[in-house]
């Protein structure tokens, strides 16, 4: 007879149920999103911006459109072609869609439209998982990382080279008017877009060129005050000691001399495709993105706080995500925990209520040095600064206790976000937008701590 196998008939007739809620298992992520956006947002500022006009054809329903733009999110499928292409084959998707089928571009643009109040739902997520009991802010951990941009690195110029393509991009334009004389609308729209009257410039490439031009000359001002402010500030001290400082000399913006002989070095360069990202270092070489920046419950892996910063490392965040833990969350965190890129005494003196863990030796040799260094014992001498102190603690079994916290609560937050749903680059460009989309993906992270939670105690753990 041979083995035997369950039946199997491809051609076989199926009558699947009409109602949707057959579809899926109570407890699937797709319906808990559904039953979040219906009973406990407010989506007022996404409404109202349709309640305006009355005219033109019905647009989709908001709160349809936000529960796949979350979800989205949540299963790390934030392009706008693969959202359209999983509405018609993922489930969850053609749950949520109900029958709709919104083609990319109408989801692009919902979420460049509705970016900010979108933003804005992380903080009413915050307050769900503070009645689910997941913001505890005992101990907080600080970390930042590197995403991608929509941006190519090798799209980066120099002050000089823009100025050059300025005036290429505008001969090109003229060269076109003069040779091909009066055009139909076609041509004028493959040349200046659909959107330009013929007559204008093109708004693309030339605005941002201008826009990389304007940055770069803002950058150079700031470096050319900071150059005088040090210089003032050396002269009065050496007016005060009647001696000549010793150290490196300062260098002027403007010494051409000096930028020609290291031009590598010394000229600042911007991005025409995002002129708002910056080229960052990885472990994995150089990037074009921003910087990141998380607060994590320890006890929960919640995300209290973030923001997309433009510095290249972390020296100037502690104070400003500490300030945004408190205002998000309503509570004063009674330790904080962040490696030693956030190592700034004139943050950490700000919160003196806050019992810090930061390590202030930053090269590793120096924090191997200290891990093996012996327990201190007896009390602490009076004679030790704040930044001894702080070393002191770490070197406590309280204090690598709590210090070790860091690594499993920040770093995997990150790796789930990053790597686990595959959220390592931004797809909107420019800062405002970059901000808004990373905290669209830390909204789906904290949703998924938040459905793990109820799902959970449905089931009586």
């Amino acid at each position: 007879m041979g083995k035997k196998y369950l039946p199997y008939d491809p051609n076989q007739c199926l009558i699947l149920s009409p109602n949707l809620n057959d579809w899926l298992p109570k407890d699937h992520l797709a319906r808990f999103i559904s039953d979040v956006v219906d009973d406990e947002l407010d989506l007022s500022k996404i409404t109202d911006y349709y309640e305006k006009e009355v005219r033109g054809a019905p647009p989709y329903e908001p709160k349809m459109m936000t529960k796949v733009r979350m979800y989205a999110d949540c299963v790390g499928k934030p392009s706008s072609r693969v959202i359209q292409k999983s509405m018609v084959e993922d489930i969850g998707f053609r749950f949520l869609g109900a029958g709709n089928f919104p083609d990319h571009r109408t989801i692009c643009d919902f979420r460049k439209i509705h970016h900010e109040a979108l933003a804005d739902l992380f903080h009413q997520v915050i307050a769900l998982c503070k009645q689910a009991n997941l913001v505890k802010v005992g101990t907080v951990s600080i970390d930042g990382t590197k995403v991608k941009a929509n941006a190519s690195i090798d799209k980066n110029f120099t002050l000089e080279t823009l100025s050059k393509k300025e005036d290429e991009k505008l001969k090109e334009i003229a060269r076109k008017i003069i040779e091909d004389g009066i055009k139909i609308d076609e041509e004028e729209d493959r040349i200046f877009g659909p959107d330009n009257d013929g007559y204008s410039m093109p708004k693309d490439a030339l605005k941002r060129i201008q826009e990389a031009k304007k940055q770069l000359k803002e950058k150079k001002k700031k470096e050319l005050d900071e150059f005088k402010r040090k210089q003032e500030e050396r002269r009065e001290k050496e007016q005060q000691t009647s001696k000549k400082l010793r150290g490196r000399k300062l260098k002027d913006p403007e010494d051409k001399d000096q930028t020609q002989l290291d031009v590598k070095k010394r000229s600042p360069t911007a991005n025409t495709t995002d002129p708002d990202s910056r080229k960052m270092k990885t472990r994995r070489g150089f990037i074009q993105g921003y910087n990141p920046q998380i607060v994590v419950d320890v006890d929960t892996q919640i995300i209290l706080a973030t923001d997309l910063t433009q510095d290249h490392n972390d020296r100037r965040q502690l104070a400003p995500m500490l300030e945004q833990t408190i205002k998000n969350t309503g509570k004063i965190p009674e330790r904080a925990t962040a490696d030693a890129g956030y190592d700034n005494d004139d943050q950490i003196d700000q919160f003196k209520d806050i019992d810090m863990y930061i390590p202030t030796q930053k090269d590793w040799k120096q924090r191997k040095a200290m891990r093996e260094q012996p327990l201190p014992k007896g009390r602490i001498p009076n004679d030790l600064s704040q930044r001894e102190r702080r070393e002191r603690k770490l070197l406590t079994k309280k204090g690598k206790k709590i210090y070790k916290k860091r690594g499993c609560s920040v770093e995997p937050v990150i790796g789930q976000i990053k790597f686990s749903r595959g959220l390592d680059r931004l797809l909107m460009r420019g800062k405002k937008k970059g901000n808004s989309e990373w905290k669209m993906y830390c909204t789906g992270h904290n949703l998924l701590k938040l459905w793990k939670k109820r799902t959970m105690k449905a089931i009586g753990c």
